[in-house]
């Protein structure tokens, strides 16, 4: 049994950990396909225009093996996990629905008419499509969250006799405290993908000198739209997010930043420490002292709960996992904000585009905003641990208790291969995209 939900939750995990590489991009890029279309029904300067096309195709793409990589997915919640779908399929069965009806179908049918349609619609009309497929991505993420934070923190249902979960409140769904927190905080941080995506395609260029004047332009926006958004992803979403956690959630709180006593007098917050899981402690600690009283609660002597005073069958199943994402993520997003920052200032100063040592930092940090995404939903998932729904539905409750741990395993390591093929074809054709650049409207 042990060894089957193991192989089930490796199985999803790396199945969904390769899925999100694409919609964090795609999420955030329509917003920034937005505002060049916009940008150019504003000034009517070409190259907005050429700009908002030439992502659309890398957004394509994306959107493609988005798709792709999805549907597997949906498959394990009856293969896999066909418990935990009998139990709860009345609750996240609405939202997974709406997702695939409303959102995938708007996003797809309008991508298609902002790839082609440019000379039949016109170019209101051709802003309008890019909007809708934007309008249409965010609403698959919201929905998708809204059921993931009915997981964390599970509102307006019963229990039936049999087990099942039904609804009987469905606005709350949607009001749920757990909801825009996680949302924004996710959304924003698909921004910050993009603009390191763009920015650091922008420095490729300039760096190879081709295509410079897109070059500037990429840079110059993901350098904009970057600093924004890192600030926001830490505060105030992050801050709102962890202050959630700390008060539905605080032993998974304890875990993330690694409190295993409580401490009278206020809590310190904890840079850098390696889990000790036998002695129960940090080793090689870095903290101040104080500060995660003062962020959590606005109070420099406030008491935060360490992992003693809990149960230690309530305890995350992978604590040090979950303290290592954490600090990764808060880590990988400090360095951001940073970076973004001196770039912004040598935007300012007009000194950007000859800054090589910015420029290569910022193609060199190309990977790391998906390592952040990744770590922040580890973060949220093996947070969650041992529960499949927070406090009402274990995990190993929710496995199929017909597929074994050598199917699973089969099929893991089916996907594996499949997924490496795919992310070479991916890379290939991308590559193909960015090397061949922009196509201007004069040819």
């Amino acid at each position: 049994m042990e060894d089957m939900i193991f192989y089930d939750r490796m199985q999803f995990a790396f199945t969904i950990t390769f899925h999100y590489l694409f919609p964090q991009l795609t999420m955030g890029l329509s917003l920034m396909i937005v505002y060049f279309k916009w940008k150019f029904l504003r000034s009517k300067i070409e190259k907005y225009n050429d700009a908002a096309k030439f992502w659309m195709k890398i957004f394509a793409l994306n959107f493609a093996m988005g798709v792709v990589t999805g549907i597997p997915m949906e498959f394990q919640f009856g293969t896999n996990w066909a418990k935990f779908s009998e139990l709860t399929g009345g609750i996240i069965g609405q939202t997974l629905a709406m997702e695939g009806m409303f959102s995938f179908f708007l996003e797809s049918s309008f991508l298609g008419l902002f790839l082609f349609g440019e000379k039949l619609l016109g170019q209101k009309l051709h802003f309008l499509t890019g909007f809708l497929v934007f309008l249409g991505s965010w609403a698959s993420g919201y929905l998708i969250i809204a059921t993931h934070s009915w997981m964390q923190f599970p509102v307006g249902y019963e229990i039936l006799e049999n087990g099942k979960f039904v609804l009987n409140n469905f606005g709350a769904l949607f009001s749920n405290p757990w909801l825009m927190p996680a949302y924004l905080h996710n959304q924003l941080a698909s921004v910050i993908t993009s603009s390191f995506v763009v920015a650091a395609i922008g420095a490729f260029y300039l760096l190879n000198n081709k295509h410079s004047e897109f070059g500037k332009l990429f840079v110059k926006t993901g350098v904009i739209f970057g600093l924004i958004s890192s600030v926001l992803v830490a505060f105030p979403t992050g801050d709102w997010v962890a202050k959630n956690v700390a008060k539905h959630q605080p032993v998974a709180f304890a875990a993330m930043e690694g409190i295993f006593e409580t401490e009278t007098g206020g809590s310190e917050i904890v840079l850098i420490g390696q889990p000790d899981m036998e002695n129960k402690k940090l080793d090689n600690k870095i903290a101040v002292p104080n500060v995660l009283s003062f962020l959590t609660y606005q109070n420099w002597e406030a008491e935060i709960k360490g992992l003693n005073e809990f149960d230690e069958s309530l305890h995350p199943t992978n604590v040090p996992g979950l303290y290592y994402s954490y600090h990764i993520m808060v880590g990988l997003g400090t360095l951001f904000i940073g970076l973004m920052a001196i770039a912004a200032l040598q935007l300012y100063r007009k000194k950007l585009y000859k800054s090589k040592w910015i420029l290569w930092s910022i193609l060199f940090m190309l990977p790391f905003p998906y390592i952040a995404n990744t770590t922040g939903w580890y973060t949220a998932e093996l947070g969650r641990q041992p529960w499949l729904v927070y406090n009402l539905l274990k995990t190993s409750e929710g496995v199929s208790p017909t597929v074994s741990s050598g199917n699973t395993l089969f099929t893991l390591l089916g996907f594996i291969g499949l997924y490496l093929l795919l992310g070479l074809l991916f890379l290939m054709l991308a590559g193909k995209i960015i090397n061949k650049g922009p196509e201007t409207s004069n040819h």
